[in-house]
């Protein structure tokens, strides 16, 4: 077993991979040691240990930067709800009021929880206080908090960009199946509170499905961003339209799916929402 030759292809394909040992020198001369100690068969676990300190640490590290990614935009979304929740003749009835106030919860819950999940994996979950967050985007949304409809519209753009910000998050977290699974579970709550905010929206008129068609957005071009993307119809290099002799329009297979938004794409559009 050429054990050189095996490292020189993962350095191929991680150039970085020296660093997350030791250095090629010390990691050479260490195998050069253990072959006089080991049998052949036993070189894979030690490869495997090798790796394992390469590569085990830099997976935690990957997990907890992104629930800490997750739990920023929960953080805005439960601030939000906070708020509207507590303001005083925005929310019209008692029925609308007792969902939005489902949704805070929920989203509290998902605070807490991601917060539990980061320090479980030894690191330090991100804090936000409610004045570090501008939900009128710097008076993009001057009346979000007076105007019931913006306060829906605002909530409707976070909860659909929620649901595109976690698909696009959930490879890296494929390491740890309890993380992953926990993460998929909050993922189809948001997916159902942007169903219900846009029933919300609809029921007050608003041109809106409990599901996004194409890339429209129902609001109008300064939430487009959270929905650009959203019109694809090939999905794992298939075509949707009028796949299998049905018949399947565009619109229609541009619903069937969500597509997921990098952590780039999300970024820039919060990024307005903060203080």
């Amino acid at each position: 077993m050429n054990v050189q030759n095996i490292i020189n292809q993962i350095e191929k394909v991680d150039p970085e991979v020296y660093e997350k040992l030791d250095s090629r020198r010390d990691v050479m001369k260490g195998f050069a040691k253990a072959s006089g100690r080991i049998a052949l068969a036993a070189i894979p676990l030690a490869l495997g240990s090798m790796f394992q300190k390469a590569y085990g640490q830099s997976n935690t590290t990957l997990i907890a930067d992104t629930l800490n990614f997750a739990l920023t935009l929960e953080y805005i979304e439960a601030n939000f709800y906070i708020k509207g929740v507590a303001t005083s003749g925005l929310i019209p009835s008692p029925e609308a009021l007792a969902a939005l106030t489902t949704i805070r919860d929920h989203e509290n819950a998902h605070v807490s929880f991601l917060r539990t999940a980061i320090t479980s994996l030894g690191a330090t979950p991100v804090t936000f206080t409610a004045a570090q967050f501008d939900f009128t985007a710097g008076g993009a949304f001057a009346d979000v908090f007076s105007n019931y409809d913006t306060f829906l519209a605002v909530a409707q753009t976070f909860e659909d960009t929620g649901v595109r910000a976690y698909k696009g998050q959930a490879g890296n977290l494929m390491s740890n199946n309890d993380v992953l699974t926990a993460a998929l579970n909050i993922h189809s709550v948001e997916a159902r509170h942007a169903a219900h905010i846009r029933q919300m929206r609809k029921a007050r008129g608003a041109n809106v499905k409990p599901w996004i068609t194409g890339n429209d957005s129902g609001i109008g071009p300064s939430v487009q961003a959270s929905y650009n993307g959203e019109e694809i119809t090939t999905q794992a290099g298939v075509n949707i339209v009028n796949i299998g002799g049905f018949t399947i329009s565009s619109a229609a297979a541009s619903e069937a799916f969500d597509e997921p938004l990098t952590k780039e794409q999300v970024t820039t559009i919060v990024t307005p929402f903060f203080a």
